[in-house]
């Protein structure tokens, strides 16, 4: 289970460093092999172990080629999904394409998000998060049951 946002620096080949908490479970999970692809609402990247991804891809095989908005959501995700493997450091290096369409640059944030990390650029993170607490002080849509039935 991923939890947390830490603060972590690109290199600049690109490579991200995991932080040690996580490696042993990524290594153990999945052998270093992860898999990163964009986020269809967010300007952030989705960075899933390999056991993790092969889930979703089973669910995105299930969708019809045919329906246009089923066959855009297999294009974007598969199209942009790209393997990465943990080197001995514990760097990834992701794919440039992923870090232009996430503007990483140097300081990302990584965030766990339980079965899965998002990857953003910090400055977009901490402007998301602003925006996520002033949307729930302003909410005027009701919650959703499974929101009302949650308890912190």
């Amino acid at each position: 289970m991923f939890r947390g946002a830490t603060l972590v620096n690109l290199d600049g080949k690109g490579r991200l460093a995991v932080p040690t908490r996580y490696r042993e479970l990524l290594i153990g999970e999945s052998q270093g092999q992860m898999v990163c692809t964009i986020d269809l609402h967010q300007p952030c990247l989705l960075l899933y172990t390999l056991p993790e991804w092969e889930v979703i891809e089973q669910k995105l095989s299930r969708l019809s080629s045919m329906n246009p908005a089923e066959r855009r959501v297999q294009r974007l995700l598969l199209g942009h999904a790209s393997e990465c493997q943990m080197d001995n450091a514990g760097r990834l290096l992701l794919a440039n394409t992923l870090r232009q369409h996430a503007s990483l640059t140097k300081e990302v944030m990584l965030v766990g998000q339980f079965n899965k990390f998002e990857l953003w650029d910090e400055k977009a993170w901490y402007q998301q998060v602003k925006e996520d607490i002033d949307a729930e002080q302003l909410a005027q849509t009701p919650m959703s049951d499974r929101l009302q039935d949650l308890s912190l």
